[in-house]
């Protein structure tokens, strides 16, 4: 480390992974390897290997064979719950190196990596107490001559297909809530951010997870992605992604074996400022909102719907704080807006902040890509006199492009709100607790955060309303989620004949 700036050194020469199955890393040996270079410094940092189908079988088979023995599922609650709390221990133990091969893939800020981790931590220890505390019903009320049971059962082995821009984040929060359940698992990290992915299966059977129970393919989602979603022998899929590939996912699915799913896909989501909020705390997170990761986030708060008393003046606080943002090296603990993950994304960004230009919208500040002698940064960006047929009103763009859609009233503040086919995350400011309610009620979405944004931790869940998804992740929704209902009737005494 350089101790006068505080940034982080790359590494010598990049790092060299397998794959995982059946509790083993698996070298590439004659398999293509992917080279992924740091989005903030175009260097090399880590070598992939390329899996094949055939891999996939064998990742499959053996989270088939662990979930079919019991070895996992077959355990009590106390049994599990161990593991998992030692593996959070072995996440806080690793953390400085989870969180530093996360910011060469991501290109995200190395605070935000640690901070990021230490959550996942939390997950673990979290999940641990719902692996004991997991359980079903009963029905005392059929009468004398019968009984019912109603219990959790875990799905079977469950595929999980996870993006680059949150990639050990989200990871964890699936991961111990599926084990917590008792199922096993085959995962597929994105190819430009699979490192912390493995990482953590080697984690994991250090922790006391019994071999099979954590696989980790890596490869292209075309082809080991498509392949997971389509396998007969994976009984639950959760991917995380785009709502145009979620489609896709669904109608695979469907024609393979009918898998489960859970998905958490799209958003546009509001950030809704009344003029009674405080502005200065509202600037703030709605800065904070949309620059955090680059944009790169599912639930960010791209849509700043405000009310238009205020709307030049709280325009003007934005700008002022996204001025003071630090953009720069993801490794540099100063740095609080990191690289853009990827060429793909960040041609998008750019193609959208032109797009938004030639639609009629006015560049109040950012809009270009920044130059830091190497790697892809682009400034944070706001869009006034937007209006909602504009295609940056109505589109993800998953980069740090804001804008801004004044309102009047409390209905019509709704009314933007809801006027997508979104549905994922919302906010709103201010100090009228009525109003609160009435919007945090009427507004659709599946994570809503008053007088703040982008809070949460393991207990509450996480998923989406309309075409933002299915189903909830994290806390005990997360357990049951990756659970079968089965209702059990015990007849007591002498069976009353059918046939005298």
């Amino acid at each position: 480390m350089d101790t006068q700036s505080t940034r982080l050194s790359l590494p010598s020469e990049p790092r060299t992974f397998g794959f995982y199955v059946d509790g083993a890393e698996v070298p590439a040996g004659g398999r293509d390897v992917f080279e992924r270079n740091s989005p903030g410094h175009d260097v090399p940092v880590t070598r992939i290997p390329k899996c094949t189908p055939a891999d996939l079988d064998d990742a499959v088979d053996a989270a088939r064979r662990a979930f079919d023995d019991r070895r996992w599922s077959g355990l009590n609650g106390q049994a599990r719950a161990a593991v998992l709390l030692r593996a959070g221990a072995l996440i806080r133990e690793r953390a400085e190196e989870i969180a530093y091969w996360e910011t060469l893939e991501n290109g995200k800020p190395i605070s935000q990596a640690r901070g990021e981790v230490a959550g996942c931590a939390d997950m673990f220890d979290y999940a641990s107490g719902l692996a004991r505390s997991l359980h079903g019903d009963s029905f005392n009320n059929l009468g004398d001559g019968m009984f019912g049971l109603v219990t959790r059962e875990p799905v079977g082995v469950v595929g999980i297909i996870t993006p680059w821009n949150f990639p050990f984040l989200i990871l964890c929060e699936r991961v111990p809530y599926i084990l917590a359940s008792g199922c096993t698992i085959v995962v597929k990290p994105s190819e430009v951010t699979s490192a912390t992915t493995l990482i953590l299966a080697q984690i994991l059977t250090e922790a006391g997870l019994p071999a099979g129970c954590m696989n980790v393919v890596t490869g292209s989602g075309s082809t080991i992605g498509q392949a997971l979603i389509e396998h007969p022998r994976v009984d639950m899929l959760s991917f995380t992604g785009s709502t145009a590939v979620g489609r896709r996912v669904v109608e695979a699915a469907g024609k393979s074996n009918f898998k489960k799913l859970g998905l958490e896909l799209g958003g546009k989501n509001p950030q809704i400022v009344f003029a009674d909020a405080d502005l200065e705390d509202a600037a703030d997170g709605v800065a904070f909102g949309i620059a955090f990761n680059t944009g790169q986030c599912c639930v960010s708060g791209s849509r700043l719907i405000v009310e238009r008393s205020v709307a030049n003046e709280f325009a003007q606080m934005v700008q002022d704080k996204l001025a003071k943002a630090v953009v720069g090296d993801p490794l540099d603990e100063a740095t609080q807006v990191g690289a853009i993950t990827t060429d793909a994304q960040n041609r998008t960004i750019m193609d959208y902040i032109a797009k938004g230009q030639a639609e009629g919208a006015r560049l109040i500040c950012g809009g270009e890509a920044l130059d830091m002698g190497r790697g892809q940064y682009i400034a944070p960006t706001i869009f006034g006199d937007v209006t909602p047929d504009m295609a940056i009103a109505r589109e993800e763009i998953f980069g740090p492009v804001l804008t801004i859609l004044p309102f009047d009233t409390v209905d019509e503040a709704i009314s933007i709100a809801n006027d997508t086919e979104y549905g994922l995350a919302a906010s709103v400011w201010t100090k009228n607790i009525d109003k609160a309610l009435m919007v945090t009620r009427r507004v659709q979405a599946g994570r809503f955060w008053v007088n703040c944004t982008l809070a949460g931790g393991p207990e509450l869940p996480l998923g989406g309303f309309k075409q933002s998804g299915w189903g909830r992740e994290a806390g005990i929704y997360g357990v049951e989620e990756y659970t079968q209902v089965k209702s059990v009737h015990i007849e007591i005494g002498k069976r009353t004949p059918w046939i005298a």
